[in-house]
């Protein structure tokens, strides 16, 4: 009995803990399809007539579209780059127990934690003329995420046996073959993983676009929402249609991936 009125009780906790984290998404949600004047008061009641030209609107005056383009060009780009590196990087580190392998590894975990010195990164990305360009941003966000990506692969190739590497060399393997045949068809979760959330990540950047990208027309969408806000901060259902519209690309991946976190993350756990 006290175990069921304790799962009750904990279910309850969730669906209330949920409710109250919808209440933002919902209040967006409403005021974007409201005229100006119903959503000047950023309320939850509904729309007494919906206005669908809040997004046509939007997408016009604050060219939604180059910057959609430009989100989409620097996240899947700096994703192939952070997963191929990371998974590299990873399996020549987990493989290699030298002491200098271990000091390497452990210098670049250390990124995850280490804040970003900007004044030392814009003079690096200024001498190697890479500032004010998409692919000196996509570099920038690959190199941002990869830390942590090579920390989760870490993890996997760590336990994947050694046997099988000895196996396909003996098989007359390479190393490059090994490597692409071999050991990352077994590292499909931690990889799903490092998609989803290097992807989710670089959308929803905004200080390093904001240093490092002075063009608007390189602009991702959260430069833009931030400075269609500076122009229609007064036009609410404006400025929740745009916020609704950037934020959307992100929902349906989480949405799409969040299975693949959660099995990557478990299978780690189980591993590890």
């Amino acid at each position: 009995m006290k175990k069921k009125l304790s799962a009750i009780l904990t279910n309850v906790i969730a669906w209330a803990i949920s409710a109250v984290c919808m209440i933002p998404l919902l209040l967006i949600l409403f005021n974007s399809l409201k005229n100006s004047n119903a959503a000047s008061d950023m309320n939850l009641k509904l729309p007494g007539s919906i206005e669908w030209s809040n997004f046509l609107n939007v997408i016009e005056k604050g060219k939604l579209g180059a910057s959609f383009a430009n989100s989409i060009l620097y996240s899947v780009c700096s994703v192939a780059v952070c997963v191929l590196l990371a998974a590299m990087a990873a399996y020549v580190l987990s493989r290699n127990g030298s002491k200098f392998y271990r000091v390497i590894y452990m210098y670049l975990v250390l990124g995850i934690t280490m804040p970003i010195n900007y004044v030392a990164l814009t003079k690096v990305m200024m001498f190697l003329h890479i500032n004010n360009t998409r692919l000196g941003i996509i570099l920038l966000y690959a190199a941002m995420q990869l830390p942590f990506s090579v920390f989760l692969i870490h993890g996997f190739v760590a336990r994947i046996p050694r046997e099988l590497d000895e196996a396909a060399v003996i098989d007359g393997c390479g190393s490059t073959r090994l490597f692409i045949s071999i050991i990352l068809p077994l590292l499909k979760p931690a990889l799903a993983t490092v998609i989803v959330l290097t992807f989710l990540n670089t959308w929803n950047e905004f200080v390093s676009p904001l240093y490092f990208l002075s063009s608007s027309d390189k602009w991702p969408m959260t430069l833009s929402i931030y400075n269609f806000f500076g122009m229609y901060f007064k036009e609410w259902n404006l400025v929740c249609a745009d916020i609704l519209l950037t934020s959307l690309p992100v929902i349906l991946v989480y949405l799409a991936g969040q299975k693949y976190i959660v099995s990557g993350m478990i299978a780690g756990a189980v591993k590890g």
